[in-house]
């Protein structure tokens, strides 16, 4: 008892001096501090840029400001080597792989996706006439506006803690100002004017949960640099990020990270990066906040792979070969987190030996990509998954992912090159390496294999979801901004089916002069199936299935079904009188409860034959 009690406040301590540890260092990274020393609206630095203040003379719409983040894909990550501590405590051993890229999730059928690859995550960011913080995450179909600084730190309150942990690490509201007693109409006036507000609006295109590449840090990047592009944090408003902008990004992203209560690693953020690249730990020097404190630093160096180191070829054929999955599962990835770090500290000698050959197979895996030989990445991948992850990770693998594997070999043969794990956690993100001749049919029978093994293995293993499969492509630009203007400020279909019922059921004299416009730019779209005018009367008046127009109405189902009117209402006037209900059901309390004795059961012996016979062949 109290063993165990020590041993599990002293194992809750340690991990509380890493979280410390890391916290600090986010605290005092490069363009962090200045926004935990700031306490009232009158001393924010900031400000919006002016040109996101004037509405169009034409249309009444004010621009919109949008950014575009590819999402992360390791080749190899050496035994989770990113995770803050593990980076920070020994920077030699932490190396990623990493290539940014965009996705199209393909048909259920087995077919091709319906539209190209694109970026999966977007951020828009745009001024309103209203003095209020308005949040809206399009695909979690969740908004809310704030009005209180209280709110804005408030993370439990809703599903928007990202967004709101994306606006705190902007610096548009800063970590100094917890606990203050303000309104937050007094910030905005201060950014952006009297009377305006903003609103942050974010939306992840069909990735789902659990797919390993760091959708949430990547969506988090995104929303801080479009936030950071507004108030001038940044050179240009549009196009791509300047390197130093890049690194102060992920810094905040980090930050933003620790504030919602979530940890990961610095490897998640590669998004911002463009193309295929090397992240690797830096020792700290004397000019870093980190010196003396830890061996590492906190934020790594990006080396991008130019075209020669790795060729165009050689990036054409694995985009040829390699066919990308979810399986269908998601797990909650943090406990997992701190058993390797538990494992690290205690430096478990098979667990070592494993980071020690991930860290050599690393090395493996770029002289592959150097030469163009993706086959030979597939088979350093899958010794990579068969060796060192699962050495390193708890249930890195299972049933379901052996057995794809499995069937997937038994069926293809020699033209399956190799299996690749994406992250560590068994059933998410996965990748298998064919010959570019066998990868269009690697990816119909995946769908069907994934499809057809869940069926099988539905009560022993949880799924999240159906499985699918991808279309992908190595973004080589990273995350970029554009500005919306004119008639192109309108924010994705997707929000106007989101937002504008509720517009449509307020008074117009309640509406302002930008909803106003926003319903009439709407309008101006037409109505047809496929535009927003169409869909939203779709998703506000939805047509009845034939098989809802069979059904029939209340009563035809309630007769077909042996519904007795008479006897229903004379039970309802029973209970509203209470000669029944559950009052009636109880004992009275002056009731006694006493175990059965051995004289209540009479052991019966005897009786009528014909009576014993039919109990028995009952």
């Amino acid at each position: 008892g109290l063993a165990s009690a020590l041993a599990q406040a002293y194992y809750q301590l340690g991990f509380q001096t890493l979280a410390d540890q890391v916290r600090e260092s986010v605290r005092s990274a490069r363009g962090n501090q200045w926004m935990f020393r700031i306490g009232h609206p009158a001393d924010h630095p900031l400000r919006f840029r002016p040109l996101l203040r004037q509405p169009d003379p034409e249309t009444g719409l004010r621009p919109i400001l949008h950014e575009t983040t590819p999402v992360r894909m390791d080749l190899s990550h050496s035994g989770w080597s990113d995770i803050f501590f593990l980076g920070m405590d020994f920077p030699e051993g932490a190396r990623v792989i990493n290539s940014s890229i965009d996705l199209a999730v393909r048909a259920a059928d087995g077919g091709p996706a319906p539209a190209p690859p694109r970026p999966p995550v977007e951020a828009f960011l745009r001024v309103i006439d209203r003095p209020v913080l308005r949040l809206v995450s399009v695909d979690l179909e969740a908004s809310c506006e704030l009005t209180e600084l209280s709110q804005v730190f408030d993370f439990a309150a809703d599903y928007l803690g990202l967004l709101k942990g994306a606006v705190i690490a902007a610096g548009i509201v800063p970590p100094g100002m917890e606990g203050a007693n303000h309104r937050l109409e007094s910030v905005l006036a201060r950014l952006i004017g009297p009377g305006l507000g903003l609103e942050l609006v974010s939306k992840v295109n069909g990735i789902p949960k659990g797919s390993r590449l760091a959708v949430s840090t990547n969506l988090l990047a995104s929303l801080i640099a479009v936030c950071m592009r507004a108030t001038g944090q940044t050179a240009n408003l549009t196009g791509p990020l300047a390197e130093g902008e890049r690194r102060q990004v992920a810094a905040r992203a980090i930050l933003g990270e620790w504030l919602a209560g979530s940890g990961g690693g610095w490897q998640d953020s590669g998004g911002l990066w463009p193309g295929m690249k090397l992240i690797h730990g830096v020792p700290a020097g004397p000019d870093d906040p980190e010196y003396g404190i830890s061996r590492g630093r906190l934020l790594p160096d990006h080396q991008i792979f130019d075209r020669q180191q790795v060729s165009q070829m050689t990036r054409d054929l694995l985009q040829d070969s390699l066919v990308l999955v979810h399986g269908g599962m998601a797990q909650n990835v943090g406990p997992i987190l701190e058993m390797v770090t538990e494992k690290y500290l205690l430096r478990s000698p098979a667990e070592w030996q494993g980071r020690l050959q991930a860290i050599a197979l690393l090395d493996e895996i770029v002289g592959h990509l150097e030469a163009g030989d993706v086959a030979a990445i597939g088979a350093a991948t899958e010794r990579n998954f068969n060796g060192p992850i699962q050495t390193i990770i708890p249930w890195a693998s299972n049933l379901y992912t052996e057995s794809l594997i499995q069937q997937v070999r038994a069926e293809f043969g020699t033209r399956f090159w190799g299996f690749w794990m994406l992250g560590g956690m068994a059933g998410g993100g996965m990748g298998f390496i064919f010959d570019p001749s066998a990868r269009a049919a690697g990816q119909r029978r995946l769908q069907e294999l994934m499809s057809a093994t869940k069926a099988r293995l539905a009560t022993a293993v949880p799924f999240a979801m159906e499985p699918v499969v991808y279309d992908f492509a190595i973004n080589e630009q990273g995350s970029v901004g554009a500005l919306l203007q004119g008639r192109a400020a309108q924010m994705p279909v997707e929000y106007s089916l989101l937002t504008l019922p509720e517009l449509l059921r307020r008074p117009p004299r309640e509406l302002s002069a930008q909803q106003r416009a926003e319903l009439e730019a709407a309008a101006a779209a037409g109505t047809g199936p496929e535009l927003p005018a169409g869909r939203l009367l779709a998703r506000m008046l939805p047509a009845r299935s034939e098989a809802e127009a069979r059904a029939g109405s209340l009563a035809e189902l309630l007769a077909a079904n042996g519904f007795d009117p008479e006897q229903h209402e004379q039970i309802r006037a029973d209970l509203r009188d209470g000669r029944i209900g559950l009052a009636q059901n109880r004992l009275p309390v002056s009731s006694r409860i006493e175990d059965v004795r051995p004289g209540d059961v009479l052991a019966w012996q005897g009786g009528e034959a014909g009576l014993s016979a039919a109990g028995e062949a009952a």
